[in-house]
């Protein structure tokens, strides 16, 4: 029965994670390495509830309860005391390795251990622990307090217990999960971010502007974001870190990540929130 969640990492879906669990009615414990990192995380969950509270969607006193069940904390030992961990951390393999490493140590055997990946295999990451069969890939989506799809993603070793309860969890999390293998990017991120891609090399081309080549896709295809605004809000750092991922776990080169996108990484340029990628904020 689980009725403690444990999320590592207090980022913009490590925070999103732990609200919605906390929503559902679970203890969170809340880690990361810094106090500063856990109060600016309260403060966004805060924030993101007030404006249900304003839409009339939350009460005020629900608001105080689910900020009251997440419990922040700089010490990963706390985690000895939860049901299910959830790593949210940056998309590294040796940091997401080394964390999983300590968490198997702390956590009750039975515990399972789920990743936030977006595109790290999830049969490398357990094989970094001592139980593959309870490990297993819990992708959400961003924002994850509105988007309502998460990725379930098995890996070699992924008990079909495991799976059946990741699955029920993410039900009661309010989220409509789908079954993946694991692949590299699996399926969100196999298809979208070559998409991503092709843009920026679009748009490094000479093509078209950053605002044509959105236009297209948002009024040509339906799209509600386009692929250089998308890029934007997800973070240019990721999206080339997990086209890493494609290019060198599938060794084609199609996907090759753009150059200019390397070259807005190393220029600092990220997106939203460092005020400048394809667009400037």
């Amino acid at each position: 029965m689980i009725s403690k969640i444990g999320v590592i990492g207090s980022g913009t879906m490590g925070n999103g994670i732990a609200q919605v669990a906390s929503r559902a009615g679970f203890e969170v414990t809340l880690c990361d390495v810094s106090d500063a990192f856990l109060d600016k995380a309260l403060a966004t969950i805060g924030k993101s509830l007030q404006r249900d509270v304003e839409k009339d969607r939350l009460g005020e006193r629900e608001k105080r309860e689910i900020i009251e069940r997440i419990t922040p904390s700089v010490n990963l030992g706390d985690l000895a005391r939860v049901d299910f961990i959830i790593e949210a951390v940056t998309e590294e393999l040796l940091i997401k390795t080394e964390l999983f490493k300590q968490a198997d140590r702390i956590a009750e055997p039975g515990v399972i251990l789920a990743s936030n990946t977006s595109s790290i295999s999830i049969t490398k990451l357990a094989s970094a622990t001592s139980r593959p069969d309870r490990f297993i890939g819990m992708h959400f989506m961003n924002p994850v307090p509105v988007m309502k799809l998460v990725e379930i993603i098995r890996g070699a070793a992924t008990s079909d217990e495991t799976f059946a309860i990741t699955r029920d969890l993410a039900s009661k999390m309010g989220k409509t999960s789908v079954e993946v293998n694991d692949a590299p990017g699996f399926v969100s991120n196999r298809v979208l971010m070559p998409m991503i891609n092709e843009a920026a090399f679009a748009l490094y081309e000479g093509v078209a502007s950053p605002k044509d080549i959105d236009d297209v896709m948002k009024m040509g295809m339906n799209h509600p974001m386009g692929p250089l605004e998308l890029a934007d809000f997800i973070g240019l750092d990721v999206c080339l870190a997990i086209m890493n991922v494609l290019y060198d776990g599938f060794d084609d080169s199609k996907y090759r990540p753009c150059p200019l996108l390397k070259k807005y990484v190393d220029a600092g340029w990220l997106g939203r929130k460092s005020g400048r990628g394809f667009y400037q904020y």
